[in-house]
């Protein structure tokens, strides 16, 4: 009886549903919000402290040092001033009144500026006027021949025309300052190109290193170069170039050669004309006088 009372016992099978994930809500949403917030504030903290200056930092570290003190005597940094106009400088202790460090340098960059422009307009100036020599020389059948003796270049001080010398065409006879017919010409040609030109001229003599005379009565190298480059003044001028345009016309004797491996070279033996920069003549004259007209100095053997 009892076994088929078991039998009969009706078996409860009980499922559970399972339901899904509750809602979460906004709470990570907040928790996200805070971080950015968190982030940015750390950004602007790092951004004020780049662009605070030294006063002002030190002014706020002594406040949270000793605020009471601070509070009752008054900052000392450019931020305690009262005035419109911000204080700067190296004295922190001044309030107003003081330039920006800066001042001085962009005062000097403007200046350096200028200086710059002005060097590229001469440059480009300087350029022009080369190449109108060069055409000169190239066009011209009495200046052809004489182009191997003709240089022009560009130094520091400007645009250099030298007129080298020539064992079989010299430019002046051994031991005289008078012009040979050829170098008349080119001296001629030279001076009419550059009669537009606003730039101060120098000029110097040089020669090689075979000694005049002995320097018998005191004439020596030194006075024959200065003589040749007065020489080559003249026929400059006579070609319509105005005389107080010459700066310098000097005598440099063997000082400076062209061919140092060989001091008695006929190259060494030449004329230097150089149209300067305004660098150039402010170095030779001073910063006003090269912007006005002056007589030129008295070199050897210029009267």
């Amino acid at each position: 009886m009892a076994t088929e009372a078991k039998k009969l016992q009706p078996i409860i099978i009980k499922r559970i549903k399972k339901g899904g994930h509750s809602v979460h809500g906004g709470a990570w949403k907040i928790a996200y919000a805070d971080f950015v917030t968190a982030m940015m504030a750390f950004f602007l903290l790092m951004w004020l402290l780049g662009s605070t200056s030294e006063g002002d930092k030190k002014g706020l570290a002594d406040y949270f040092q000793s605020p009471l003190r601070v509070a009752m005597q008054g900052g000392a940094g450019a931020g305690a001033s009262a005035s419109i106009i911000t204080g700067g400088g190296s004295d922190l202790t001044q309030s107003s009144g003081l330039s920006r460090r800066g001042d001085g340098k962009a005062k000097k960059s403007t200046k350096e500026q200028k200086k710059s422009e002005r060097a590229k307009q001469d440059a480009q100036k300087l350029a022009e006027l080369s190449a109108t020599i060069s055409a000169i020389i190239s066009n011209t059948p009495s200046l052809t021949e004489f182009s191997k003796q003709i240089s022009l270049r560009m130094t520091p001080d400007g645009l250099q025309i030298q007129i080298v010398d020539d064992q079989k065409r010299p430019m002046f006879d051994s031991g005289s300052a008078i012009v040979k017919p050829y170098m008349h010409n080119i001296l001629r040609e030279i001076g009419a190109a550059l009669f537009d030109v606003d730039n101060k001229i120098s000029l110097d003599g040089h020669t090689d290193q075979t000694p005049y005379g002995l320097g018998v009565h005191g004439y020596s190298n030194w006075e024959l170069s200065a003589d040749r480059a007065n020489a080559s003044r003249r026929e400059l001028v006579a070609a319509g170039m105005p005389d107080d345009k010459i700066a310098r016309v000097m005598g440099l004797a063997s000082s400076v050669l062209q061919d140092a491996d060989h001091p008695r070279s006929a190259a060494n033996r030449r004329i230097s004309i150089t149209v300067m920069t305004r660098e150039a003549e402010e170095r030779l004259l001073g910063p006003r006088r090269s912007e006005v007209a002056v007589e030129p100095p008295l070199g050897y053997g210029q009267q």
